[in-house]
């Protein structure tokens, strides 16, 4: 594993609900040229929605954030399912663990406004790619944290609220 100090030391920072300050398609671009073949390839796993895990990544980061977005929507899935009466067998058992994971989606299915449960995930997704990109500052993993940082602001910056609560209504309706 080669350390970045060149990549991750130019990178400005990013901060949770301000605009992203270049696009996750000019991150790829910048990393093309200054990471390793082998690390470059797994920026494409670098995801909000990850498969369901399979063979391991061989990044700590991206196995970690797997396997606590799938265990945060398995168990949002089972709490959306019981909240609105429908039958959630088809989803099968949600994982009890990461223990985050699950109080994230605890806390964001008991949010009324859907923009608000959204923004309290995104918070959680957040925290757990800092708390996951371990101590070694200068490395891969900072960086495909980085990557998944900017998706979520991108993410973020499609948010309208208008739109997103009349949508909201029409599905709660049918």
């Amino acid at each position: 594993m080669g350390s970045y100090y060149y990549l991750v030391g130019q990178l400005p920072s990013l901060t949770f609900g301000a605009a992203a300050p270049m696009s996750s398609a000019r991150f790829r671009e910048l990393c093309a040229d200054l990471m390793d073949r082998g690390d470059y390839a797994l920026l494409d796993r670098c995801v909000l929605d990850p498969p369901a895990p399979g063979e391991p990544s061989g990044s700590a980061l991206l196995d970690a954030w797997t396997a606590w977005e799938r265990s945060l929507r398995a168990n949002l899935g089972k709490l959306r399912a019981a909240r609105t009466k429908r039958d959630a067998s088809a989803l099968g058992e949600a994982p009890g663990e990461p223990l985050d994971a699950v109080a994230a989606a605890k806390a964001a299915a008991a949010l009324e406004s859907p923009l608000e449960a959204e923004l309290h995930l995104d918070r959680a997704r957040w925290a757990v790619l800092d708390s996951s990109a371990g101590y070694e500052y200068f490395s891969r993993d900072t960086a495909y944290a980085y990557l998944l940082k900017l998706l979520l602001l991108e993410r973020k910056a499609l948010f309208r609220a208008e739109e997103g609560f009349a949508e909201y209504l029409a599905i709660y309706a049918s």
